[in-house]
């Protein structure tokens, strides 16, 4: 009788070890997913991002052609964004895209230097769409974050860290700002009213 009860104990004791593994197998593929699903859907706006950079470039090809150099950064830039794109290694893309976003940055520093480009409607309407398209990107980035962070808090927590190498857990990078982004800007009126005087 207490060999039958010992068996029992053992056969309930593999089952409830069996279903929590389970369980955090399971939890592990879920939250990946969610991760991968939110950042598709971040990707979407990139694509456009993407499709739109050839047009504003030529746009300011036309008012600042020795600006060469600024203009093939960001189109290498572009192409790099798109070449990772194909990447299933989202730490990468997101790399790319913050490499891309700095290189965007310049072109329209240089709208300040040609007020002719600043005032040209199919520059305003490229850096509107732009605009427009980061502000997705920023919402979609913020749910991104949200997903990363639930993931890797799950993955690096009692008592999911004791299986993550066994059920391939999957560390992401948060879609943050580059430092520049965060850094104060600096205004500087010296080099405008030179201009005009």
């Amino acid at each position: 009788m207490l060999t039958i009860i010992i068996a029992i104990g053992s056969l309930v004791g593999l089952i409830l070890a069996g279903l929590f593994l389970i369980s955090v197998f399971n939890k592990f593929v879920s939250n990946k997913n969610i991760v991968k699903d939110a950042f598709s859907n971040i990707d979407v706006f990139l694509k456009k991002r993407h499709d739109l950079i050839p047009n504003l470039v030529n746009t300011v090809k036309g008012y600042a052609e020795h600006e060469k150099d600024t203009l093939e950064r960001v189109i290498q830039a572009r192409n790099q964004a798109i070449n990772v794109s194909s990447s299933t290694d989202i730490n990468a893309r997101i790399a790319a895209e913050n490499t891309l976003q700095q290189a965007l940055r310049s072109i329209f520093a240089l709208s300040e230097a040609y007020p002719n480009l600043k005032a040209d409607a199919s520059f305003i309407n490229f850096q509107n769409e732009l605009s427009q398209l980061e502000e997705e990107i920023s919402r979609s980035r913020k749910y991104y974050n949200a997903t990363v962070r639930d993931n890797n808090t799950y993955g690096e927590s009692f008592p999911a860290v004791l299986f993550k190498n066994i059920f391939g857990y999957q560390h992401f990078d948060f879609f943050e700002a580059n430092t520049e982004e965060r850094e104060n800007v600096t205004v500087d009126f010296s080099k405008s009213e030179d201009k005009n005087q």
